[in-house]
């Protein structure tokens, strides 16, 4: 890890109508929108999906550096984040980010300890820590039975293309 600060610069380009461009170093342009809520199309990435995808990615992402560190294996993890806009105090903001994590260890695993792992990760997810808006997290470990790990394995291989 490089040393702090780490600074991020993106670009955006508007005109009246259409699309907004966002765009940053080396990632490809992402044509973004305002949501249905909004009277947008709704079909378009949006500045608020954006921060709630923001939450949940971070979520797994530091979810996945715990993991390793701790030397915890696991197969999969998924998570479903609601964020909850409203008026409030003479404005619009998000206050609340609900987080449904569901992750899958394989047998002999201590689901204990998967789940403390999955709590320190929304404890320390930069972006959650970042916002004035609750982030709850809700999560479900479920220890895979040894033939299911088997069958779950052969999936993922034929998914990846490698021999099971």
């Amino acid at each position: 890890m490089q040393d702090f600060p780490h600074h991020y610069s993106v670009t955006v380009a508007a005109v009246p109508d259409g699309d907004v461009q966002l765009g940053a170093d080396d990632l490809p342009v992402l044509p973004t929108a305002t949501p249905r809520e909004f009277d947008g199309p709704g079909h378009r990435w949006s500045p608020e999906a954006l921060l709630v995808g923001a939450v949940a990615d971070c979520f797994a992402l530091t979810f996945r550096g715990i993991a390793k560190r701790s030397n915890l294996s696991w197969t999969s993890l998924e998570c479903d984040a609601t964020g909850t806009l409203e008026s409030q105090d003479g404005g619009v903001r998000f206050t609340h980010v609900h987080l449904h994590a569901s992750l899958r260890v394989p047998p002999g695993v201590d689901a204990d300890l998967a789940t403390r792992l999955l709590r320190k990760a929304e404890d320390r997810c930069l972006v959650s820590r970042s916002l004035t808006a609750s982030v709850h997290l809700e999560p479900r470990v479920t220890v895979l039975r040894p033939c299911c790990a088997q069958v779950e394995s052969a999936q993922h291989d034929a998914k990846s293309g490698s021999p099971a």
